[in-house]
C-alpha cells in the first residue's frame, strides 16, 4: 500500500538556525532517502518552497479566486513530502518516525486511496 508521508516544520524556526545546522539536517535527509531507496519503499518526494510562495484556487459563485499563501495560518507549514511504498501502517509510521523532523516538526502519514 502506498503512504503520503507529510513534513510539517515551523519555518520561523528553521530561519533562525545557522547554516551548519541547516546543512546537518540536509545531510540527515540525504540519507534517510538513500535508506529508503535502497530498501524499495521511496516512490517519490520534494522539498516544498516556503508557503510565501504558495498561492491557493477556490471556486465561488462559479469564479476563480486566487490568493496569495497557504489556505490556512499554523504554527506548522508544509515542507515537503514522500510517497512510500508500505506494508501496513505499522510499517509506514516507523518510516515516518525516521523522517529528521519528526524531530522537531511533525510529519502526518496518509494511505493513498486509489483511483481505480
Amino acid at each position: 500500500m502506498q503512504y503520503l508521508l507529510l513534513i510539517y516544520t515551523s519555518e520561523s524556526e528553521e530561519a533562525k538556525m545557522s547554516e551548519a545546522t541547516v546543512a546537518g539536517i540536509i545531510g540527515e535527509y540525504h540519507e534517510f532517502t538513500q535508506s529508503i531507496i535502497q530498501g524499495g519503499q521511496y516512490k517519490g518526494g520534494e522539498r516544498l518552497k516556503p508557503v510565501a510562495t504558495a498561492s491557493t484556487v477556490r471556486i465561488r459563485n462559479g469564479k476563480t479566486v486566487i490568493t496569495d499563501g497557504p489556505f490556512a495560518e499554523t504554527r506548522e507549514q508544509l515542507g515537503g513530502f514522500y510517497l512510500i511504498e508500505a506494508k501496513n501502517l505499522d510499517e509506514a509510521t516507523a518510516i515516518a518516525a525516521r523522517i529528521p523532523s519528526a524531530k522537531n516538526g511533525s510529519i502526518e502519514v496518509r494511505p493513498i486511496w486509489p483511483m481505480s
